[in-house]
């Protein structure tokens, strides 16, 4: 970090030089997703790159849609990463389409047929490939590459009116088919997409610019000054330049690449995330184990976890997975200060309290949050009957274990002592209730003159309100589960990635707003379910690393 808290890496340093030299007298930067899909944690690192430089450097940030292939794309898509977008904390200076400028695109592709720099190719997608050459041999030159600009001209404006099948031709830029770039043999500019409705212009063209001739126009056209993209569009950098040195406009945005980053035991390409989806192995796009900024919304992620998650990992030129560990990380911590404590069992064995009056209730006052006392207290009902967990009792254990045993004493959070007397098991020996005694004399302190063995929480049975708790863990096994090429990535599912549970919680739960997170005391973080009618919690993230041994 800077002195001035800012993040460092070399893509803020050109733009300080930028700005030293007088280059550029103010930034801006753009956010282009193609809406084909909902937006992914990878995307994230983006969106805080161009929107965080924009605010520490008093500059804009544009949000536009690259909407060029309208079989993939959907308004659907369109809303959900708007709201992915403000979710995280942004605001966009403008909102924009790539189709905004169809019309434009098509009299910049005009402008470079009438130079001889762009023709109409009758290749096939097949003929083009092996025409192209390889990256040890060069490609060969299109037969109709030397089409006269007339004849261009004419064909074009016949693609455009509908007059050719989808496939029959495409315009291609006259560059080098020699080039050892091969971006730069002859790449298409427009390809023919009849009968397709696109979300935006409905049928109104049949033609659609390739990215590469759309990319660095839209930029130029909305004065973007830094173009920030990953590192597979580095070798892609020479045809942006390309383009915008032979047509006639007056802005020439800078191109600059970072390493994308994908995350640990899970998939961030879109293709396998809609297998996901369509195959049925996730519930949809806002599933809390995909890794979809709605799955993480949903799961209980908070925006401020994710943008100091992209704020560890940093931006860099070398690719690598992110820890799964390093967002986990990012969330418990702010989940520890922010979270209210409540108390919730999810694997419930009575326990009887023999030497507490009968139909007698008691109200004791819990802390909302031990650590910051300004969060207040809540009520907390203790009767003669309770649950707690079945993995806090053990009918024998060594010193080691530090909760509940047979003629050993702990303490109920926020509560009194208590001493179990007796085991009751059913007819097959599953332990069924413990009766237990407690000590009055205890009641937010310690026993005299004897030593407690732990502190475990619990609810009260005539108080407690049931609820369905999911415990949702890693989607894969292995970290890398596209990885190996001999096996399909749906292999390395991991089977307990979800476990439902019914559970029973402090009652104050049952006031729980959708979204609203929580800390259940010694089990984890928790959220409320914002997709169900009925109370459900869906674990956030486990107080510890148990996949790292923490």
């Amino acid at each position: 970090m800077t002195e001035n808290n800012k993040p460092t890496n070399f893509i803020r340093q050109i733009i300080e030089d930028d700005l030293a030299s007088g280059k550029h007298s103010s930034i801006h930067t753009r956010f282009p997703p193609e809406p084909n899909g909902y937006l992914h944690i990878g995307h994230a690192t983006s969106i805080v790159l161009n929107f965080g430089i924009a605010e520490d450097y008093d500059g804009q940030c544009n949000l536009r849609f690259d909407d060029t292939n309208p079989h993939k794309e959907d308004e659907e898509y369109v809303e959900a990463i708007k709201h992915d977008v403000r979710w995280l904390g942004y605001e966009w200076a403008g909102l924009y389409f790539a189709s905004d400028y169809f019309e434009q695109l098509y009299n910049f592709a005009v402008e470079l047929i009438e130079q001889g720099k762009a023709y109409v190719c009758d290749l096939n997608a097949e003929e083009v490939r092996e025409y192209r050459g390889t990256l040890t041999e060069p490609g060969r030159e299109s037969p109709w590459r030397e089409r006269s600009v007339e004849e261009n001209l004419d064909l074009f404006k016949r693609m455009r009116a509908g007059e050719f099948e989808d496939g029959s031709r495409t315009l291609r830029a006259k560059i080098d088919m020699a080039s050892p770039n091969m971006n730069l043999r002859d790449p298409a500019l427009y390809r023919i997409r009849r009968g397709a409705v696109h979300h935006q212009t409905g049928d109104e063209w049949c033609i659609y610019p390739m990215y590469d001739f759309t990319h660095p126009i839209s930029d130029a056209l909305e004065g973007i000054t830094h173009s920030l993209c990953t590192l597979e569009f580095e070798d892609h950098r020479p045809l942006y330049d390309w383009v915008l040195d032979n047509i006639s406009i007056g802005c020439h945005p800078r191109q600059i690449e970072f390493a994308r980053r994908t995350l640990e035991y899970t998939v961030t390409s879109k293709r396998k995330l809609i297998q996901l989806v369509e195959e049925g192995h996730v519930s949809g796009w806002d599933d809390p184990r995909m890794p979809t900024l709605a799955g993480l919304r949903r799961r209980g992620y908070t925006p401020a976890s994710i943008r100091d998650f992209c704020g560890r990992i940093g931006i860099t030129k070398s690719e690598a997975a992110a820890e799964m560990g390093v967002l986990e990380a990012a969330i418990r911590e702010d989940l520890d200060h922010s979270a209210p404590r409540r108390m919730a069992v999810l694997d419930p064995l009575r326990v009887v309290i023999t030497n507490y009056p009968e139909h007698e209730e008691e109200t004791l006052v819990g802390p909302n949050h031990p650590k910051d006392e300004s969060m207040g207290t809540r009520e907390l009902k203790f009767s003669r009957e309770l649950w707690i967990e079945r993995a806090d009792f053990r009918e024998e254990a060594n010193k080691k274990y530090k909760r509940l045993v047979t003629g050993g004493e702990v303490r109920l959070r926020n509560a009194y002592t208590i001493i179990c007397q007796k085991v009751i098991k059913d007819v097959s020996g599953e332990i069924k209730e413990l009766h237990c005694t407690y000590d009055p004399n205890t009641l937010g302190k310690n026993p005299e003159g004897r030593k407690v063995r732990g502190v475990i929480h619990w609810v009260s049975a005539l108080a407690a309100v049931p609820g369905e708790v999911r415990l949702y863990d890693r989607l894969f096994t292995v970290p890398a589960p596209d990885a190996d090429k001999d096996k399909p990535f749906q292999e390395f599912l991991n089977p307990d990635s979800l476990r439902v549970v019914q559970a029973m919680l402090e009652p104050s739960l049952e006031q729980a707003r959708p979204g609203e997170r929580f800390q259940f005391e010694r089990e984890g973080y928790f959220c409320r379910d914002t997709g169900s009618k009925e109370l459900v919690f869906n674990r956030v993230v486990t107080l510890r690393d148990s996949w790292g041994g923490g």
